[in-house]
């Protein structure tokens, strides 16, 4: 093996890559709202979630291997369709993390209540969920050094948290309480399955590592599907011991996991799993905070798939403008909705980039006939067309202001675009 393979990552640190990035604040916050809807159907879409979120992976990752460079949905959709559809689904990867940003606030704001409860009083919310979104915007300015330490201390946390809570709390679950399910209909079932769909949204950091890979040919189709059936098996089993701890209480917790916990070891246990979920919620925050200003630093100034305004810096290179902007919206999105809203939110904008890359590997597929050591995807256009139509179905299950919502992003994008184009032309007149 060459010096360039020993710096890049072997199938384990691809698979923990893979398990930090899509577990998240879901898992602690969700399960309640899940069995609401589902019922004894929970585990069972977890396990259809986790197979539609493969599907996609895959897509994610046959493109991953054909392109070069940092990037994800607006990479490939920019290659496949050009200019136009690859500013769209640039704004909408900016989006997706300012969108992020204010779910993982407001996550930690319903964690918070379960110490203190006037935290979800309008006032006290508002107050608090801004100013810790204006603190995140300013530790920016400390660099990438505290980002990464926070996201290692939320990764060992997030593990140690719900690897306690299932192995303590499996032991005492109440078998009943497992078979007593709620009546549910369709529709119930259908928003179920856009929060279960949500807690794996984090896939895509995986397939865009894979030019880090050791071989990415045999290590990325091992990794996806090892870290997706690992994750649904936290997920399942965190939910079962949920429900099996709380039975039909869970349903109107906003905090299962903390809860649950409480029946098990008292208010010291609930203290003990309430603090390492705030830090691991606070970690991913500050991750989110950190990268996504330089996502859409990066678009506006070396691809030029957003406003070149968001690219202006300081003298220390950190994307001042984007942080700004990327601060103001977190800050309204956060005051406009709970933390389900903004989870359908971010569903949504993550929908219309799979749908994007499902059909830049179609036409991709179709020019690109080379043959080298990247991963290529099995069966032809068969998973993208899956990929896509169950994209679709999710999109038109969510509620009607969250489609609303996606329409109205759409359109904001297009204007965005139509402001650079305007702005570009007279600075070329001008030149001349």
């Amino acid at each position: 093996m060459d010096k360039m393979a020993d710096k890049k990552m072997g199938f384990w640190s691809v698979f923990f890559l893979g398990i930090n990035g899509i577990v998240g604040s879901g898992i602690f916050l969700l399960p309640g709202k899940i069995y609401a809807q589902a019922g004894n159907f929970d585990v069972g879409l977890i396990v259809i979630a986790a197979i539609a979120t493969l599907l996609i992976a895959l897509c994610f990752a046959d493109m991953a291997s054909r392109f070069t460079g940092d990037g994800a949905a607006w990479l490939y959709t920019y290659n496949a369709f050009g200019r136009l559809p690859g500013f769209e689904i640039g704004f909408f990867s900016w989006l997706q993390g300012i969108i992020t940003i204010a779910a993982e606030v407001a996550a930690f704001l319903s964690t918070l209540a379960t110490l203190f409860p006037d935290v979800l009083k309008t006032g006290w919310y508002q107050t608090i969920g801004i100013g810790l979104i204006v603190v995140l915007a300013l530790i920016n300015l400390v660099g990438a050094d505290f980002s990464d330490i926070a996201d290692n201390i939320s990764s060992v946390t997030k593990v140690f948290v719900l690897g306690m809570f299932v192995l303590i709390g499996i032991w005492m679950i109440h078998p009943t309480f497992l078979t007593n399910a709620p009546q549910h209909s369709f529709g119930d079932l259908n928003q179920s399955f856009n929060s279960v769909f949500y807690m794996f949204s984090g896939f895509t950091f995986l397939p865009v590592a894979a030019n880090n890979m050791v071989n990415p040919k045999k290590n990325l189709p091992k990794a996806l599907i090892a870290v997706i059936v690992a994750v649904t098996a936290i997920y399942a089993l965190v939910q079962v011991t949920a429900v099996g701890l709380l039975g039909g209480q869970i349903a109107q917790s906003n905090a299962p996991v903390a809860v649950a916990f409480a029946q098990v070891l008292g208010p010291v246990g609930k203290l003990i799993i309430v603090l390492g979920m705030l830090v691991s919620i606070l970690g991913v925050a500050i991750s989110v905070t950190f990268s996504t200003p330089y996502i859409a630093s990066s678009l506006a100034t070396e691809h030029q798939l957003l406003p070149k305004f968001l690219g202006q810096t300081n003298k220390g290179g950190v994307p001042v403008t984007a942080i700004i902007f990327t601060t103001a919206i977190s800050s309204l999105l956060l005051l406009s909705g709970d933390y389900l809203f903004l989870v359908a939110c971010v569903v949504i904008v993550a929908l219309v980039q799979y749908i994007a890359t499902g059909l830049a590997t179609i036409k991709i597929q179709r020019v690109d006939k080379s043959d080298h050591d990247g991963w290529r995807l099995p069966g032809g256009w068969i998973i993208p067309v899956i990929a896509i139509l169950v994209s679709i179905y999710i999109a038109f299950s969510v509620s009607t202001t969250v489609l609303l919502f996606g329409l109205a992003s759409i359109i904001v994008g297009l204007l965005l675009y139509a402001l650079d184009w305007y702005i570009e032309k007279n600075r070329k007149q001008a030149q001349h």
